[in-house]
């Protein structure tokens, strides 16, 4: 009888500690949110104040002496760089209804990775990446540095259709493959250098796992290596299987060294038929399929149609690329894509990526 009341004892203190740090979660959230949108007031304020003010160098001087006296009255929060940012927080994010329901999700320290980047649907889509997927901010700042949106397929399309899927995104918090899958992939995890194999590859990225499954992004769960298929009595091997939770769909990836060769296609395609067939469940959607090579052949891929087929390729590195030339090597493509797909006439939604654009 004892033991019993100890074991109800012992379940009411884990409850009440789980319901007390619920609530001050809660109140660290509610806390974090009423702070950002005091910032984006102040910076609104502020830059009404400026601009109905024509005075030569009236902004300066007055975010200088206002800086002055709210830090000697609230603190260092109101320095003045950091009244300028809630001046550029309140110009780039300048919809309140927007801000409102964006700072349920993202703390001001979210806010302050954003605002730097000069590009809007760029922003725009770390905006709704972070708060569909609820990246933290060192997540953020990672997806940033390792050019994450110039790497997904989404970029290099037009720019109207690019604000379409992210306005879906925004609505339903409904991830699409374009938002899914990138090229290239970093692998430098995997240890491997000058010359390997691709059971080398395919060991390496087992024993790092999780490593890879953080690489192709949240939603990736790990179900099979070397799917065993039997097709006209005839053994195949599919290298690696995955589901992804958000698309609904299994996503099938095979591991090539060199370039991409168009045989690719037929195997590919032939894998994903049979998991279509056999391990489809009734609620998902159709398989999908993901061919990593070293190195990507641009006209084969278009002539082949892949996308039709629901077939991915994308490159990889086995050590880190400089991503200062690879920046300016995706940002080429990105523009070079949307000119192939955008028709005359077709009006474009982004502006043009700028050299001294940065990322930070």
């Amino acid at each position: 009888m004892k033991k019993v009341k100890q074991a109800e004892k012992n379940d009411l203190l884990l409850d009440v500690c789980r319901l007390i740090e619920e609530g001050r979660q809660q109140l660290s959230y509610a806390a974090n949110a009423a702070v950002t949108y005091t910032y984006w007031r102040v910076g609104r304020r502020i830059n009404t104040d400026v601009l109905n003010n024509k005075r030569a160098g009236y902004g300066k001087q007055i975010v200088v002496s206002l800086s002055r006296q709210l830090t000697a009255q609230y603190g260092k929060s109101y320095e003045e760089k950091n009244l300028r940012r809630m001046m550029q927080f309140a110009q780039i994010f300048d919809d309140e209804k927007i801000v409102v329901s964006l700072i349920r999700q993202l703390s001001w320290t979210h806010f302050i990775a954003l605002i730097p980047l000069k590009n809007e649907l760029q922003r725009e889509f770390y905006t709704q990446m972070c708060r569909a997927e609820g990246w933290n901010i060192k997540t953020l700042r990672q997806k940033i540095d390792g050019l994450l949106y110039e790497r997904t397929a989404i970029s290099k399309k037009p720019g109207v259709l690019i604000k379409k899927e992210l306005k879906a995104l925004s609505q339903t918090s409904r991830i699409s493959p374009d938002l899914v899958f990138k090229d290239p992939y970093f692998l430098d995890f995997a240890g491997l250098k000058d010359t390997y194999s691709e059971q080398s590859l395919e060991d390496a990225i087992l024993r790092e796992m999780e490593q890879f499954i953080l690489e192709l992004g949240i939603g990736f769960a790990f179900v099979e290596r070397q799917k065993r298929m039997i097709i006209d009595g005839e053994d195949h091997h599919l290298d690696l299987l995955f589901f992804h939770r958000k698309l609904k769909r299994l996503v099938a990836v095979e591991l090539k060294l060199g370039k991409f060769k168009a045989a690719y296609k037929g195997q590919m395609e032939l894998y994903l038929r049979w998991l279509e067939k056999h391990e489809m469940q009734q609620e998902e959607e159709t398989p999908i399929g993901l061919i990593l090579c070293g190195q990507g052949s641009n006209e084969q891929i278009e002539l082949l149609q892949l996308e039709k087929a629901g077939i991915k390729v994308a490159s990889y590195f086995t050590e880190l690329p400089d991503l200062k030339l690879l920046k300016q090597k995706l940002h080429a493509s990105i523009l070079n894509n949307r000119k192939k797909l955008e028709e005359p006439g077709l009006p474009t939604a982004n502006k043009p990526y700028k050299k001294q654009n940065k990322l930070k």
